[in-house]
C-alpha cells in the first residue's frame, strides 16, 4: 500500500518494507477530525482507504477547503520537518484507514535511505506550488472564475470527457472557493442549464468548454 504513495513511489521494495514496518494502521469513521489546526503532533499520515478534506477555519466556523485527498495520498509531512503546530485541520469525508509514521521512525528512515529525503523535498515543493495556486485563485478571480478553475483542476479525463469524480456538494465547492453556497448553487444551475456541465449523484461531468466569464 505504501508504494502507491507519491512520496514513496521511487523507493525500492526493501525501503518500502522498512517504512511500512515502522507504521501503525488505524481506522477512522466518517466525519471525524484527525488533526486540528494548531495541534502539536509529529506523525505523517498515509491514506490507505477513504477520503479526507484538508481545511482551515476561523472562530466563527467558516471554512476554506485546501485539498481533498484519497487513497495513496498523505498529509502531515510538515510536522516531520520542524516542531511547528499543525497549519490546517483534516477531517474524514468517508470511513478511512490510514498508516501513520512518527517523526522518530521517519528520521531513522531518512538516515537509512537518503533518496527518501530528496523525494520529500520535491513533494514539499509541489505542495507549496499547489497552495500558491489556491491563493492566486482566491485573490484574482471572481466567484464564477474560482468555481470554473476549481472544477477544471479537480476534473480528470474519462473516455474523452472531463469528470469530477469526487462527490462534492455545493457547500463543499463553496468552501473551496471562499463563497456562499447560494452563489455557488446559482452558478452551477446556470452552467447546467447552459449545457456546460451535468451532475448525477454528485458526480460532475464537464460537457463543453466552460465560458471565460459569466
Amino acid at each position: 500500500m505504501v508504494a502507491a504513495t507519491p512520496l514513496f513511489s521511487d523507493l525500492s521494495a526493501e525501503d518500502i518494507d522498512a517504512i511500512a514496518r515502522r507504521g501503525v494502521m488505524k481506522s477512522f469513521p466518517k466525519h471525524v477530525i484527525v488533526i486540528n489546526e494548531g495541534d502539536r503532533s509529529d506523525f505523517l499520515y498515509v491514506i490507505k482507504e477513504g477520503q479526507v478534506k484538508v481545511y482551515v477555519s476561523d472562530e466563527r466556523g467558516k471554512e476554506v477547503i485546501l485539498n481533498i485527498q484519497g487513497p495513496g495520498e498523505y498529509f502531515g509531512e510538515l510536522a516531520l520537518m520542524d516542531d511547528i503546530p499543525r497549519t490546517a485541520s483534516v477531517m474524514t469525508l468517508k470511513p478511512a484507514c490510514m498508516v501513520f509514521v512518527s517523526r522518530t521512525d521517519f528520521e531513522s528512515c531518512l538516515v537509512d535511505c537518503p533518496a527518501l529525503a530528496l523525494k520529500l523535498l520535491r513533494s514539499l515543493t509541489r505542495r507549496v506550488c499547489a497552495l500558491t495556486d489556491v491563493v492566486k485563485n482566491l485573490a484574482l478571480n471572481d466567484v464564477y472564475g474560482r468555481v470554473a478553475r476549481t472544477l477544471l483542476k479537480l476534473a480528470k479525463e474519462r473516455d474523452g470527457v472531463l469528470v469530477v469524480e469526487q462527490r462534492l456538494t455545493h457547500q463543499d465547492i463553496a468552501d473551496m472557493v471562499g463563497a456562499s453556497r447560494e452563489m455557488v448553487s446559482r452558478i452551477m444551475k446556470d452552467l447546467t442549464t447552459g449545457g456546460y456541465i451535468q451532475s448525477r449523484d454528485k458526480i460532475i461531468t464537464i460537457q463543453a468548454k466552460l465560458p471565460r466569464a459569466w
